[in-house]
């Protein structure tokens, strides 16, 4: 790239930190329009929380009015699909009964259903009990809110895609490449770390997109923002929270379900609870619950069998027949949170300060929100963090 004046060189105009399907999408949205490098320390893309879920394709339910949260999934979901669409890409539209179990949970799955409505999730309708047991006889439910646009899609599928569409547009990944230093210089940043065969690299970018997921509040920290908040800029600390999940294995208890099935939310538990979903090549899976680390503990990808009472016991509010040998473990996740145990849930975080952009506690449904969260990241990018074009 040729150095205007009084403009420094530059190796890229701007700089993905994390390989996940939110930098990922955005490397798709600015590919083309800007030089992008993904730098990600994992051997691959995807890696951790973005192919360790339920690939849920959500619809904006459960979200307060005014977040980031609802507004982007809303627009996310209608935005997902139509990629997916374009890009062939593998989804399966099933729609979700959120279910009431008894009379004393119907009010509460009333206003749920309201508060939705007024955040604009579309195709959105209450059920009885007679018509729930005729979309699925094996649940047993006096009430239901049906979701029309909730479904599920193939999560590699669909960052391979963004994959495609980022390097078709010129943008470069390098894997096993791990951030230790940003710095100001310039007008812009001076991202470096280690590679590969104990290497290290360095790169002057015009901007930088901390989208590392787990890890942003350690990206953070590197860029001089305090983690707890400081002058200017909020306090961006992660707290994690681990997911487990178990799978259906018999399949003649799990032939009948054709819908994504989840429990109501009750204020105080973490998640939406134990609920059954149906991934894009049919299997069906429980989960996942959820259990705080502590600070600085190890994230363990590996299945354990240590939660399957616990699981069973869930699961029979939905299929009474199951038995302990019906279930086996399925994969882990983790989700990094804003708010500690104890504390209010919070919103995603965006934040944007002199081309540095800051993607904070982004869990679900942020690979539902992923194309929209891209496109908010690109209009956040200064227009002087590019010398050789204008992404406005």
């Amino acid at each position: 790239m040729t150095a205007r004046a009084g403009v420094p060189q530059r190796d890229v105009d701007v700089a993905v930190i994390g390989a996940g399907v939110i930098g990922l999408a955005v490397a798709a949205a600015l590919s083309g329009r800007c030089s992008v490098a993904v730098l990600e320390r994992r051997p691959s893309y995807g890696r951790e929380n973005s192919s360790h879920n339920s690939g849920v394709i959500h619809a904006g339910i459960y979200y307060a009015p005014g977040w980031l949260k609802t507004s982007l999934c809303v627009e996310g979901n209608r935005l997902l699909y139509a990629w997916a669409d374009e890009h062939a890409v593998r989804v399966r539209r099933l729609g979700k009964l959120v279910v009431a179990f008894d009379e004393g949970e119907v009010a509460a799955l009333e206003r749920l259903a309201q508060a939705a409505a007024a955040n604009g999730v579309p195709e959105l309708r209450m059920m009885g009990g007679h018509e729930v047991r005729s979309l699925e006889p094996a649940v047993s439910a006096v009430r239901a809110l049906y979701s029309g646009t909730s479904g599920v899609v193939d999560q590699m599928g669909l960052m391979r895609s963004y994959v495609d569409v980022a390097r078709a547009g010129g943008a470069h990944f390098a894997f096993q490449h791990t951030v230790n230093e940003i710095r100001r210089s310039g007008g812009g940043f001076v991202v470096a770390g280690a590679g590969p065969d104990n290497g290290t690299f360095q790169i002057a970018a015009g901007a930088v997109v901390n989208a590392a997921g787990l890890g942003a509040d350690r990206i953070g920290a590197l860029a001089r923002y305090h983690p707890d908040g400081g002058p200017g800029h909020p306090a961006f600390r992660q707290y994690v929270n681990k997911g487990r999940y178990y799978d259906i294995v018999d399949g003649r208890k799990a032939a009948g379900i054709s819908h994504l099935v989840y429990p109501l939310p009750h204020e105080g538990r973490e998640g939406l609870g134990v609920h059954l979903t149906l991934d894009i090549d049919g299997g069906l899976h429980l989960g996942p619950d959820a259990e705080w680390l502590d600070e600085g503990a190890a994230l363990d990808f590996r299945a354990a069998d240590d939660r399957r009472e616990a699981f069973l016991n869930a699961a029979r509010r939905y299929l009474p027949q199951l038995e302990a040998d019906d279930l086996q473990p399925g994969q882990v996740g983790y989700r990094p949170k804003l708010s500690g145990p104890g504390q209010p849930a919070r919103d995603f975080l965006v934040f944007a300060d002199r081309g540095y952009v800051h993607l904070g506690g982004i869990e679900s449904p942020g690979l539902t929100a992923s194309l929209a969260m891209a496109r908010r990241v690109a209009a956040l990018l200064p227009s002087s963090a590019f010398p050789e074009a204008n992404i406005s």
